[in-house]
């Protein structure tokens, strides 16, 4: 059984933030997620939308930025255990990628939504 299975809340935690902390060094289109993610709560403050939109608005962040981390583990993963060219690693870190375009994607048209919902108002 691996020495990370079972351990306190706590310790869990402090890894999940260490793996947050490491995605936001390493990767630039992870900050610049949390900057469109300032962004929009700046715009939420300011629209002051309802609740509702704020919930998608904010879910559609969350999903984006963990489709970030994801696609970050899985190129850490990938290149720590074949580090040379391998067609197969390719293909398994270009889904990763679209996973986060599908989710930027989404975020937009959850902003677009919003955006015409206020609009029409």
């Amino acid at each position: 059984m691996s020495e990370y299975k079972n351990r306190p809340f706590l310790a869990r935690l402090g890894c999940a933030l260490q793996g947050l902390a490491h995605g936001v060094r390493s990767e630039r289109s992870l900050r610049v997620q949390l900057l469109a993610l300032a962004a929009a709560l700046a715009g939420l403050g300011i629209l002051r939308p309802g609740a509702l939109w704020c919930a998608l608005v904010l879910l559609s962040a969350a999903v984006v930025l963990a489709a970030e981390l994801f696609n970050t583990a899985i190129e850490r993963l990938a290149d720590e255990l074949h580090p040379g060219q391998h067609p197969g690693i390719r293909i398994a870190k270009d889904c990763a990628a679209a996973g986060v375009l599908v989710a930027v994607l989404g975020a937009l048209a959850v902003g677009l939504a919003l955006l015409a919902h206020l609009l029409m108002k």
